[in-house]
């Protein structure tokens, strides 16, 4: 299949599949280029393509969602950033409960776990697949500072923290299990950029993890490995990807077998 599109980001623009009594539908949502900072041509009409070329019935649903700003356990548990999801640059009016509202109706959704912010200098105003992940339902992922300038090391403090005190939608607390984060990575001028072990992709027999600095990501690959015993774990360098702004989960967005 031959399509249309501004970008590379799947995971934003492809639509979010949802299992029903009748099949999988493709859920698709309204895009405005993060907020408007990044409005290409064409990624406005990237889910009905993919929901066409897999022959799955397109759901469209009248808000601003991306899927990298969400994170679920195929339970009904959903993690996410008020950084965000709340931002006005995304739906104007949103609150919490407008939010539920509206992801209950889309995705089923039965429990949305709030995280405040996201990583430094995310374009993305915060997405949780930087910060969090369901690595099993009932048991979440987050970054841990690396070295003692890690620029995002309050951040995962505070979200370490605060997920330790939450439940699922069946009402058991979460584990949370830490994984080394790059550290202070610097772009090409010297700024500092978004870049997170978190944003690796769960495929069928692997995870795909992103690499960014050899030392934390070695360490990061030995934690996640033990996460996905039946997966192999992978580390690739995500450096030129990360130039546009994310990684392998980012580019990817899953569809039923």
């Amino acid at each position: 299949m031959r399509g249309t599109f501004g970008d590379i980001w799947l995971r934003d623009t492809g639509p979010i599949y949802v299992e029903t009594a009748q099949g999988p539908i493709a859920a698709g949502f309204e895009f405005n280029g993060w907020g408007g900072k990044f409005e290409m041509e064409g990624d406005d009409i990237v889910a009905e393509q993919i929901a066409a070329a897999s022959g799955t019935p397109l759901t469209r649903n009248g808000f601003v969602l991306e899927g990298g700003s969400l994170d679920h356990d195929g339970l009904g548990t959903v993690l996410s950033t008020r950084q965000c999801l709340l931002n006005e640059n995304r739906n104007g009016d949103f609150d919490e409960a407008k939010a539920f509202a509206a992801l209950s109706r889309a995705l089923g959704v039965k429990k949305v776990l709030w995280l405040g912010d996201g990583l430094l200098n995310d374009h993305t105003d915060g997405h949780i697949d930087n910060l969090a992940r369901f690595v099993a339902p009932g048991v979440v992922a987050c970054p841990m500072a690396f070295g003692t300038d890690d620029p995002n090391a309050e951040v995962y403090a505070e979200t370490a923290r605060t997920l330790a005190g939450m439940t699922d939608s069946r009402g058991s607390p979460l584990q949370v299990v830490r994984i080394p984060s790059p550290g202070r990575i610097l772009n090409a001028d010297g700024e500092i950029v978004p870049a997170s072990h978190m944003n690796f992709l769960i495929a069928n027999e692997a995870v795909i993890v992103p690499i960014y600095a050899q030392e934390s990501g070695a360490f990061a690959v030995e934690v996640i490995q033990g996460l996905f015993p039946e997966r192999e774990v992978i580390g690739l360098p995500s450096t030129a990807i990360l130039t546009g702004g994310g990684s392998f989960h980012c580019i990817s967005q899953q569809e039923p077998a």
